[in-house]
């Protein structure tokens, strides 16, 4: 903890330095508190300064409410950063400032915020504790789609089939004609198979062969003889194996919860969801969602800053996505309901609680969850619009005026301001949670997709995600200290670059100057790379840097299986893993080597 003040410490001077101000009283003050609160100090205490910090900023003023773990003396204004804060708001009456200084608004966020997303275990008690919110969430979403009138469901399905009817129609046509083609991803399952060992399972699911004949997607080629069948377990819905619900770390603060999926639903879901992309990429839909690129909304996002955009964020969004909602969204569109249904785990096994029943459509891991999460979201916002404007939409292009103005990337959502209120008690009478503290669309300030601005100007900030090493073994958090070093430089942070570089080259052995694409752990520079010797046959420039290396661990595959994988891939090209039947899966280990290597 000692590295990180001291970070904490030059960066505070660096930044003071900038807006002609001091840090010396701050910096006893993260120094006296760390020590007697401890690490929760720079992970909670310090970020709920900084949401504190935002949310006023949308408010236009200083709210009584804000700032609660912070000494005020002599004004509504915290001492803590006060010499930040007075150039953004007034220090007698807490309003923001019309000259307000927009370098002292990303300090404030940037020595706030700066280790708000660290990768650290949480306690036992905090991650019971996300358990229970989990097991208690699926029965509030029980609650509220229980508490749905049908004429609600009825025009939710009505305005569904208007944005997405013509997508979803394209994933039945699919289906249909047999062209949805299952993939595996790379993450684990909860049958608990190696990367090569998911295309060796031996079990389906009765409800899976109801709309996906066996032979059709676990057989390189259609099975000859009838023993082939007999060697699968056809499981029963009460016999099929749950979802595993885990959680990896996030904040120290409380970690992510995420459910593995069973193989062979998970199996059915990437395929399923490759269709209803590109069903979704050729109408008029992929102009609100999409799962392809976060850059739409940050753009949006930027955009609302100095117009009538306004940023939501919804709490729990994937775990509040309700099941009925999602078979009234596929109401008109038979065989992709029956499909969706089919691959949907129904029940999930959550530590501490047991094996649940779910009413939510599916939790977090689930290869479906994000884009049907958005096309609900992205429906119910059209509903609420609707109301506004005060007449049903009938067709597609009574919805283009909104081309450029609402957007949904999973829970970040942009809406016109003049509709947020409806949007926001429309979202919640369907079950969802608006998180109004990150919610933003009174002042200038907004967020999504991980992009902040303030009146047109970006105040995005760099984050810390790991704890320093003390050696390069530590091989995550050297590579994640690199990282910080240059996008520290890229954000004009020179002192903290200076201050870093000294340590990273102790740890590295070699620290060179290279471009931000190169394989190398190097050093960005606007001056460009460095140069030492070059290639003897291919005539490029090579330096001599680290660089992080890993291989897959052994899972050997032949026969049936391999000819399966095979079929399975994507595109016409030849695999660039030659010992992809030899080793597959994620890597366990890594290392830091020392090689020549291209600077580019």
């Amino acid at each position: 903890m000692k590295s990180l003040i001291s970070l904490w410490n030059i960066l505070a001077g660096e930044l003071a330095s900038r807006c002609s101000t001091s840090t010396t009283m701050d910096i006893k003050t993260v120094q006296g508190r760390s020590k007697h609160e401890g690490m929760s100090f720079l992970t909670i205490t310090l970020p709920s300064f900084g949401k504190d910090f935002q949310y006023c900023l949308d408010q236009g003023m200083v709210t009584p409410e804000s700032f609660l773990s912070f000494r005020k003396t002599g004004s509504c204004l915290p001492s803590f950063l006060r010499g930040f804060t007075e150039l953004v708001f007034d220090l007698n009456t807490g309003i923001l400032r019309d000259d307000y200084d927009i370098e002292a608004i990303y300090a404030v966020r940037q020595l706030t915020l700066l280790f708000s997303k660290m990768v650290l275990p949480c306690t036992p008690e905090r991650e019971h504790e996300a358990m229970k919110q989990y097991v208690s969430c699926d029965k509030e979403v029980e609650y509220a789609e229980s508490m749905l009138a049908d004429s609600d469901v009825s025009e939710f399905a009505r305005m569904g089939r208007l944005l997405f009817g013509n997508a979803l129609t394209k994933v039945d046509r699919d289906i249909f004609n047999g062209d949805v083609i299952p993939k595996h991803g790379p993450g684990a399952v909860a049958d608990r198979l190696t990367s090569n060992g998911k295309y060796l399972s031996r079990y389906w699911t009765r409800r899976l062969e109801e709309v996906f004949h066996v032979g059709d997607f676990l057989s390189p080629s259609p099975p000859l003889d009838e023993k082939w069948y007999d060697e699968f377990d056809h499981l029963e819905p009460g016999a099929e194996l749950p979802s595993r619900v885990i959680s990896v770390p996030k904040t120290q603060k409380t970690p992510r919860i995420i459910a593995i999926e069973p193989s062979s639903v998970q199996y059915v879901q990437q395929g399923i969801l490759e269709s209803l992309t590109a069903g979704i990429a050729s109408t008029i839909a992929s102009d609100f969602i999409s799962s392809e690129s976060q850059e739409p909304n940050q753009l949006l996002a930027q955009e609302g800053s100095k117009g009538p955009l306004a940023t939501l964020d919804l709490s729990e969004a994937s775990d509040r996505v309700s099941l009925r909602l999602v078979k009234a969204l596929t109401s008109h569109n038979p065989l992709t309901q029956r499909a969706v249904l089919a691959c949907r785990s129904q029940r999930a096994d959550v530590p501490g609680f047991g094996v649940i029943s779910l009413s939510k459509f599916a939790s977090m891991g689930s290869a479906l969850c994000f884009p049907f999460e958005a096309m609900v979201f992205a429906t119910i916002i059209f509903l609420a619009i609707e109301r506004e404007q005060g007449y049903q939409f009938t067709n597609e292009s009574e919805l283009l005026p909104f081309v450029g103005r609402v957007r949904v990337y999973g829970d970040d959502i942009v809406v016109p301001v003049e509709y947020v209120h409806t949007v926001v008690d429309l979202l919640e009478h369907f079950g969802a949670r608006v998180n109004r503290r990150k919610s933003f669309w009174i002042g200038r300030f907004r967020e999504s997709c991980g992009k902040e601005y303030y009146d047109g100007h970006d105040v995005s900030i760099v984050k810390v995600r790991r704890v320093f090493p003390s050696h390069r073994q530590h091989v995550a958090e050297t590579v994640s200290l690199v990282s910080l070093r240059n996008q520290f430089y890229e954000f004009g942070c020179w002192r903290v670059c200076e201050w870093l570089d000294p340590s990273l080259e102790r740890l590295l052995g070699v620290f060179p100057c290279v471009e931000s694409t190169s394989s190398a752990l190097g050093r960005v520079s606007f001056l460009g790379y460095l140069t030492e010797k070059e290639h003897e046959e291919l005539h490029v420039p090579l330096v001599k840097a680290c660089v992080q290396v890993s291989r897959s661990p052994k899972d050997p595959l032949d026969g049936h299986a391999a000819l399966l994988k095979f079929f399975l891939k994507r595109g016409q090209s030849p695999r660039y893993d030659e010992e992809h039947l030899e080793r597959a899966g994620r890597p366990r280990t890594a290392y830091i080597k020392t090689r020549w290597v291209t600077p580019y």
